[in-house]
């Protein structure tokens, strides 16, 4: 989530699903009798895997809102943890056929179809739009005005999908009408996205991640030149997409508490914004054997390694880390 482009082609996939469960366009609707086609009677493995094929099409619409995100985020990782997050939705996928095929009386117990399906795929649909708006959110942060970009993108993508929708159920002379408009706005969709991918970054002083305590940007030099003064260092290693150190900043490290101990300890607060990627702050997560945010360190002047605070922060763990450097 460092990179503009990965967060605007997450935000458009987000919304895509969204649109897609909202009922604009639908996926695997023409293989919904494939299962009992020519390729389910092949015999023997063959068989069988084209069966699980065709329903992982057709279950597609069903399961977007629990993996789309997982399957976003595969896209960017390395080989070996993309293969595990498929495996384990393969795996996640197939433990209902084996559970039934182990104790068929449970089928029994399975809900009935009927309209609650709709109006449940419907309501799944807000999830994913929240999820595209969060995401939009980050990219604004991220950079300096090409927000209006990736809102285009996404307009020309739901446009896009809206032919294809009724390219899908009109009379064939209309429907090919209807694909070829689509095609011009998915076009146009991807020209307005691959802009919003070399976007401009943003300024430091606008995109640094927010805080409530008077803060500093983080670097060696400024940690080395607060511990020379005699000063303990709170440092706050946080990003915009970072959801649990906004709750931090919010709770722990918002509170008049902590800014009145931050005060009578006379300590230097440092924010290392990982919003877009800083190499300088992947050193020193790496260095103290993390791979992303949030990290809180603090130093005391006397200690030369820091005390690396929870995760999770509370306004007791924070006091008492800025008292105890204090102290020394």
């Amino acid at each position: 989530l460092q990179s503009p482009g990965v967060v605007a082609a997450l935000a458009l996939l987000m919304l895509a699903v969204a649109l897609n469960l909202s009922g604009v366009f639908h996926v695997g609707a023409g293989l919904q009798g494939a299962g009992h086609g020519p390729m389910s009677r092949l015999p023997g493995a063959a068989g069988a895997f084209f069966t699980g094929v065709l329903a992982v099409i057709v279950a597609a619409p069903c399961t977007a809102p629990f993996m789309a995100f997982a399957l976003g985020a595969a896209l960017f990782m390395p080989w070996p943890m993309a293969l595990a997050v498929f495996l384990m939705l393969g795996l996640g996928l197939a433990l209902p056929y084996v559970l039934i095929s182990l104790n068929p009386r449970l089928l029994a117990r399975l809900p009935k179809p009927g309209p609650w399906m709709e109006t449940l795929r419907n309501l799944l649909a807000f999830p994913m739009y929240g999820a595209a708006l969060w995401l939009a959110w980050v990219y604004g942060r991220q950079t300096s005005d090409a927000l209006a970009l990736l809102f285009g993108a996404g307009l020309m993508l739901a446009l896009a999908l809206w032919l294809y929708g009724r390219a899908q159920v009109a009379a064939p002379g209309k429907s090919r009408i209807a694909g070829i408009a689509a095609l011009l706005a998915l076009i146009a969709a991807l020209a307005c996205g691959v802009l919003a991918g070399r976007a401009a970054p943003a300024a430091p002083d606008s995109a640094g991640a927010s805080t409530h305590l008077p803060s500093q940007p983080w670097s060696e030099q400024a940690v080395k030149a607060a511990l020379a003064e005699g000063r303990p260092v709170l440092v706050n290693f946080t990003a915009d997409w970072c959801v649990t150190c906004k709750v931090n900043e919010s709770t722990a490290l918002s509170s008049a508490r902590t800014a009145e101990t931050l005060e009578q300890a006379n300590a230097v607060y440092l924010v290392g914004d990982w919003t877009r990627r800083d190499d300088a702050i992947t050193a020193e997560l790496q260095r103290h054997g993390r791979s992303g945010v949030p990290l809180y360190l603090v130093y005391a002047p006397d200690r030369p390694e820091p005390r690396i605070l929870p995760q999770l922060l509370t306004e007791g763990v924070v006091i008492d880390a800025l008292e105890d450097a204090a102290a020394r």
